[in-house]
């Protein structure tokens, strides 16, 4: 069965009808009235509105009711499974959300002077201290407002230092694994440099010898996460970090995998200069939807003064935002960061403790482990890459096997695994494998629901070899059945809005 509700709701542009309202607004009091004056006229005649805006004309109990309905249809870690490899979607405990709702933070404004702020100062500079102190770093900026805004601090940071040392117009190349994420190339493009590929060994690692190849005079830095997206520890880091040392060049951590090594081992031990934390994966704030997020940036000490203004500093009695730094590479974004999510990041280290911290990442190990023991044995799938090895906090299995035999992609597991109430692992990716199946059970769920995704699987690989259509043909349990992957993202056809839908509907009829 579905794990939400299946009907037919229309948008809230088709409901309603002319003249109908869900409020009346009260007329403007008589004194307000004079003292104001005709409130049109304090409007510039270029700001006014022509006519009235195209909004929907609906009573309130229509609203509600579409709403409610809609939330009926959504689905996140709070509805079930959600096995998103790489994207650690794991519960959000509901007593931080409940004091990131406290009226002392939501109508804390971030122009208060810092006299009045000093509440809000003191968790944000605990929890620099608290973030170092688990990654192994000096010092940490918590402005990046998620991780590839702080993969594009970090490439600055690269940049600052190598200017410093007159050495940016040569080191123009940034080193990433052929298994990386895709924002790590992409930040590293957007900070200047020219990306170098390095491949895969066969036991799914950074290739040594390709590494020493590719890394010269005009080595910038290597982007690497670790565990790498294939869920295995690269045994050889300090090595990579010789590597890359002996050539002048920085070594960037991208924290996406922080979640498997959490009191285990710490980036920084690893001789990693820069580490960035998605405290939206890791540290248990809501992820998704392109938001809210948090991607702090901790580094070395060698590399402390770069960091973006201001500092939260503390002078023994007092906490203070301090904008003196001269070799700062300024700010990186508006106010300080996502408050918010920092403080729910607060309330989740405070609450777990050391040895809570830990135990995250020992279930979330264990559970992976044990699901992909189960999975792969399933006929059609396939464990590439150092089979037999543990894994850490995530695995990738290979349909391809099943895509021969049977016709049915990964793409189409996915789709069918969405008729079953649970969210479709994150599919084709890493690159390097071919028919990805990218599956992170996270610590947030129990052994029953890992054997009864097992069980899902198994039935839609029995489902292809028998019956293939069911598969290839699905979802059909879901309120949109399988859209059209062309349109669904081409320029010309994708439609972020309404009113944008409208105007390319009237353009296709044209």
């Amino acid at each position: 069965m579905p794990g939400h509700t299946r009907c037919n709701e229309r948008i809230i542009f088709e409901l309603g009808c002319s003249g109908r309202r869900g409020c009346i607004v009260p007329k403007v009091e008589k004194e307000i009235q004079r003292a104001v004056g005709d409130a049109k006229t304090l409007l510039p005649e270029k700001l006014r509105r022509k006519g009235l805006p195209r909004l929907p004309e609906l009573s309130e109990v229509e609203v509600v009711r579409h709403y409610v309905r809609l939330s009926k249809m959504n689905y996140g870690v709070d509805s079930g499974f959600y096995p998103l490899g790489s994207c650690t979607m794991k519960y959000n405990p509901k007593i931080d959300e409940a004091l990131a709702r406290l009226p002392s933070v939501t109508w804390t404004h971030p122009y208060q002077d810092e006299g009045m702020v000093q509440g809000i100062l003191e968790v944000m500079h605990r929890l620099s201290k608290w973030l170092a102190e688990i990654t192994g770093t000096y010092e940490v900026s918590l402005q990046p407002a998620a991780g590839a805004h702080g993969e594009f601090l970090g490439t600055l940071i690269m940049q600052a230092c190598h200017r410093l040392n007159d050495e940016l117009e040569k080191r123009t190349e940034l080193v990433v694994p052929d298994s990386a994420h895709g924002t790590n190339p992409a930040s590293g493009t957007m900070g200047g440099f020219n990306v170098v590929v390095v491949p895969s060994d066969e036991d799914g690692c950074v290739d040594l010898d390709a590494l020493e190849a590719a890394v010269s005079e005009r080595t910038a830095g290597l982007m690497l996460t670790n565990p790498n997206t294939l869920g295995i520890f690269e045994k050889n880091v300090e090595g990579i970090a010789e590597i890359i040392h002996s050539a002048g060049g920085l070594l960037y951590y991208d924290g996406a995998n922080l979640n498997a090594i959490l009191g285990k081992s710490r980036p920084g031990d690893m001789g990693f200069d820069i580490v960035h934390m998605n405290l939206h994966k890791t540290f248990g704030t809501p992820h998704g939807g392109g938001g809210p997020g948090a991607g702090p940036i901790g580094v070395s000490e060698e590399l402390e003064k770069f960091l973006p203004v201001p500092r939260v500093t503390f002078d023994g009695e007092r906490y203070h935002l301090d904008y003196d730094r001269p070799h700062s590479i300024r700010k990186i974004r508006a106010f300080y960061g996502n408050v918010g999510v920092l403080l729910k990041a607060f309330a989740y280290i405070l609450s777990l403790g050391a040895e809570g911290l830990e135990e995250v990442a020992e279930v979330s190990v264990l559970n992976a482990n044990y699901l992909m023991k189960k999975l792969e044995n399933i006929r059609g799938f396939e464990l590439p890459f150092a089979r037999g090895r543990p894994r850490k906090h995530e695995f990738v299995i290979s349909a391809k096997k099943l895509y021969k035999e049977t016709g049915v992609r990964a793409l189409d597991v996915s789709k069918r695994i969405l008729d079953y109430g649970i969210h479709a692992p994150t599919t084709y990716f890493p690159l390097i494998i071919d028919e990805a199946l990218m599956i992170e059970p996270t610590e947030s769920f129990e052994k029953e629901e890992l054997d009864r995704f097992a069980k899902v699987l198994e039935r839609i690989s029995n489902e292809a070899y028998s019956t293939p259509n069911v598969v290839l043909q699905a979802p059909k349990n879901t309120m949109v059945t399988r859209l059209d992957e062309v349109k669904a993202s081409h320029p010309k056809t994708i439609a972020l809005s309404w009113k944008m839908y409208l105007e390319k509907s009237e353009q296709q009829r044209d």
